[in-house]
């Protein structure tokens, strides 16, 4: 049987550039070679497209090649610089394993599309929407989702410091990973907050911080009948969460455990996965997704974030979750190539 051929991009010229690499390695662990010939597409900091035989530690090195995907729909594919000449490699499907900004945003989509190459997860338009968190909180409101008090900067515009109702979280509306969020206590503390937020993004968002558990859940699959994973939280013991921020994520965090399947009511944890579900089909994901949430007393939830390229790490919450409910990556994976094939037949 003929194997399909999966290009699998990852790295990326983003601050999450190191996560993406190790989910990248993550899925050469779980990607059954019987059924499927990988192609490494890797992306340097500095932007360089290599192909390489896996995404181990010499990746960039060791062989490498400049590799393009090319725009011509016909090829279908990509082309391989060697020896002055081009080789073409016709693919089946892109599998992108990329976060934050090029990755997570439309960016990959958009080239794929231009391609004509299939590829899993959530389009052009939904990526955009998720990962401007302004975005996101926009359409979630206008269907009736319950969001965070928000206000958003834009270039140099400035805010009336006395209006918010501190404590307020400042993040960069399109940047992941918990990179240049800060929680501010008071007014004295915002500016070097928006300095530091403005370090990832020119857009800035201000929220009004929310008083509840913070859980998550991973869905995966088309918006007409998505799969919910187990629902997770995150037992914090000071400060507030920070994903990626340790020297060594791998061993641990040095303030937050991930409690899964976590250990609220089986009434919330049924909510909390209809509203997963509600929020996915709302913001028009598709593939996979993970979104974040808000328990509050009274059993309500409000959306804290959507990742539409979650991590896929040995220690994310993405595939522990997916794992917690009987489907580990490998099934995952597996179930994100059947269903993009599916919908380049439709």
């Amino acid at each position: 049987m003929n194997r399909l051929k999966i290009g699998i991009i990852f790295g990326g010229s983003s601050e999450e550039h190191p996560v993406s690499v190790k989910s990248a390695r993550e899925v050469a662990k779980n990607l059954d070679t019987g059924k499927y010939e990988p192609y490494w597409i890797g992306i340097t900091q500095s932007g360089a497209w290599k192909l390489c035989d896996s995404p181990d530690a010499d990746w960039e090195n060791g062989g490498a090649r400049p590799v393009m995907l090319s725009p011509d729909r016909s090829v279908h594919g990509l082309l391989v610089l060697e020896q002055g000449r081009f080789e073409v490699i016709r693919l089946d499907l892109v599998l992108p394993v990329l976060h934050g900004t090029l990755g997570e945003d439309g960016a990959i989509q958009g080239l794929l599309e231009i391609a004509g190459i299939p590829y899993a997860g959530c389009d052009i338009q939904s990526s955009a929407i998720c990962m401007d968190k302004s975005l996101t909180y926009t359409v979630a409101k206008s269907a009736g989702i319950a969001t965070p008090n928000f206000w958003v900067i834009a270039g140099d515009e400035k805010i009336d410091a006395h209006q918010l109702p501190y404590p307020v979280f400042v993040k960069p509306a399109r940047s992941g990973s918990s990179f240049g969020v800060t929680k501010v206590a008071g007014e004295e503390d915002l500016p070097s907050a928006l300095d530091d937020a403005r370090q990832y993004d020119s857009k800035i968002l201000i929220e009004e911080a929310v008083a509840g558990s913070e859980v998550g859940c991973a869905i995966l699959g088309e918006p007409s009948a998505p799969i919910a994973g187990e629902v997770d939280r995150v037992a914090l013991s000071h400060g507030f969460f920070r994903i990626h921020q340790e020297d060594s994520p791998e061993t641990g965090s040095e303030n937050s455990t991930f409690i899964v399947p976590a250990d609220i009511p089986e009434e919330s944890r049924r909510f909390v996965q209809e509203s997963a579900k509600t929020i996915y089909r709302t913001l028009g994901c598709q593939g996979l997704a993970r979104v974040d949430m808000f328990l509050m007393e009274d059993g309500q939830v409000v959306l804290n974030e959507v990742n539409t390229l979650p991590g896929l790490t040995s220690y994310s919450r993405y595939p522990r979750m997916m794992t917690a409910s009987g489907l580990p990556l490998s099934d995952v994976i597996d179930r994100l190539v059947s269903m993009t094939l599916h919908r380049k037949k439709r």
